[in-house]
C-alpha cells in the first residue's frame, strides 16, 4: 500500500474517544483486567482503567491518559498511520502512548490535551466521536 493511500483512512476515518481514563503501569507482572499488557526482555507495562488499577505495588505509574481508537480497519500493509498522525499531534503539542492491534490502532492522550488532539484529528479529515 501506497503512502499516498493514508490520506483516503484520513478522509473517511474514525476515531472514538473513550469515556474511561487509563492508568500507564510499569510493573513486575500483568495486572488483572489490563487493556493491554506489554511485557519485553526489561519491563512489564499494563494499560488499565483507573477505575480498575488494585492495590498492587507498581515501579511506575502515570495516570489521567483517555484512548482514541482509530475506528477503521488499517491494514498492515498500511505505511505511515501512526507516523502520520503523531507527526500531527506533535506539531499541536500533544505527547501521545500508542498502542496497536492487528488491525486497529490506539493512542492514548494526556486528559487537559484531549479538546487539541480532537482537533488536530479533525484537520486531518477524521471525524471523532466522544463516549
Amino acid at each position: 500500500m501506497k503512502r499516498g493511500d493514508i490520506l483516503t483512512y484520513f478522509k473517511n476515518g474514525r476515531a472514538v474517544v473513550s469515556a474511561e481514563t487509563y492508568a500507564i503501569i510499569k510493573t513486575t507482572r500483568a495486572c488483572a483486567n489490563a487493556f493491554a499488557v506489554i511485557k519485553d526482555d526489561r519491563e512489564t507495562t499494563c494499560i488499565i482503567d483507573e477505575s480498575k488499577v488494585g492495590a498492587q505495588k507498581y515501579l511506575g505509574f502515570e495516570g489521567d491518559w483517555r484512548m482514541i481508537t482509530f475506528d477503521m480497519v488499517l491494514p498492515l500493509s498500511l505505511v505511515g498511520f501512526i507516523a502520520s498522525v503523531s507527526g500531527a499531534l506533535a506539531d499541536a503539542g500533544v505527547n501521545i502512548f500508542a498502542v496497536s492491534a492487528y488491525t486497529t490502532d490506539h493512542v492514548f492522550v494526556k486528559n487537559q490535551k484531549l479538546d487539541i488532539a480532537v482537533k488536530t484529528l479533525e484537520k486531518l479529515g477524521m471525524s471523532v466521536r466522544r463516549l
